[in-house]
């Protein structure tokens, strides 16, 4: 008898198989060019340098209520998978949703909570339309295995203010430079598939440690900060607003986390918006490019009745929410952050086969369209 594990690999291999012939004919059938027109209040500051990566680079930005709405000829309703819907970075897509931002596109958007792993299929299938999380290891491995799909839209870099990342408790005479990782037990609640692993990679060489010199232990949301203040753990990555309970205590020091100024995560689409639809591909980044000039442009939570209102919409404590410093949104992809993710993968041992070339794994040019940037 056949065991079960080698079944389901050949299912797997024979689903990334039809995918990918379809995904052939789908890009046959799209292949001419599309018309990129100017976009009103959406002038140079709309698009910037891929290759900039300065971490003080200014988000690129469009007017208020910029990319106007351009309905399309025929109604469509759009699944998007996303693994929370109360996390701060969801919150474009919601606020969205709430203000009929897609409405005005001809979209009704429908969100569905799904881990990336179970929602990949999907997507590549075209049970899904998008997926709403970042480039992850299971994204490189389902692509190298025929998934056609494509990371099309960033969502948000960290504020300088920040220090959600890698927490480390001090030993006697250690400070946050000299701090020293090597043989040390790292608890995290996310796995060495997550797009973590490039910072994280990158902190770790700036500690004189590498992935192999560190032990990681996989905790739930409520046991990370208890097993790094009991002793159960050395450091620990630690999200907001977690990281406030720590911060200011000399015991324990931030060592860095997500870069300022490249996002990791944001939209990703299969074939349905890719090839079968673009159309509604570009709509939907245009409600959402809109919703953050309109709503996310700077400073949101200066204002207070729109963290009330924010507040309410993730069901989170308004009090939590100002803790910590506003996410920077942006909807731009910088360049190399593709090849970065998969060295720190590799570093990992999570990813199989050659390193994608960036044009397998992102895709810019629809939200190019969506604020008029021609090439």
């Amino acid at each position: 008898m056949r065991p079960r594990t080698t079944t389901v690999a050949v299912i797997v291999a024979a689903l990334a198989l039809s995918a990918g012939c379809a995904a052939e004919q789908d890009r046959a059938a799209s292949a001419a060019p599309r018309t990129i027109k100017p976009v009103a209040g959406c002038g140079k500051a709309s698009w910037t340098d891929p290759a900039d990566l300065a971490p003080g680079r200014t988000p690129a930005r469009c007017d208020k209520d910029a990319p106007a709405p351009r309905p399309l000829t025929k109604h469509r309703t759009l699944t998007v998978a996303t693994g929370t819907l109360n996390a701060e970075y969801v919150a474009p897509l919601r606020l969205a949703i709430a203000k009929g931002e897609f409405k005005k596109e001809g979209l009704d958007v429908q969100l569905k909570v799904l881990p990336t792993p179970e929602a990949l299929p999907l997507l590549a299938k075209g049970d899904l339309d998008a997926l709403w999380a970042a480039p992850e290891a299971a994204v490189v491995n389902g692509i190298n295995g025929g998934f056609d799909i494509r990371w099309v839209a960033g969502n948000f870099s960290p504020d300088p203010k920040s220090k959600s990342g890698l927490w480390v408790r001090l030993k006697n005479g250690e400070s946050a430079t000299s701090a020293s990782l090597k043989g040390s037990r790292m608890g995290t609640m996310i796995g060495k598939g997550s797009v973590i692993m490039y910072p994280m990679d990158r902190t770790f060489a700036a500690h004189h440690s590498d992935m192999d010199s560190v032990t990681f232990q996989q905790l739930g949301s409520s046991d990370v900060l208890t097993a790094l203040t009991g002793g159960g753990v050395d450091s620990a990555w630690l999200l907001d607003p977690v990281w406030r309970r720590v911060d200011g205590d000399r015991k324990y020091a931030f060592l860095g986390g997500q870069p300022q100024g490249e996002p990791l995560g944001g939209a990703l689409y299969g074939p349905n918006l890719l090839q079968r639809d673009p159309d509604a591909g570009v709509a939907f980044l245009r409600a959402y490019i809109r919703t953050v000039n309109t709503y996310f442009a700077g400073d949101y939570k200066a204002d207070p009745a729109f963290v009330a209102e924010l507040a309410k919409l993730l069901k989170i404590d308004a009090k939590i929410l100002t803790s910590v410093p506003s996410l920077r949104m942006d909807w731009e992809i910088r360049k190399g952050t593709a090849a970065r993710l998969q060295r720190a993968y590799r570093d990992a041992g999570v990813t199989k086969g050659d390193p994608l070339p960036e044009n397998r794994l992102v895709d810019r040019a629809l939200y190019a369209e969506a604020v008029g940037h021609r090439p």
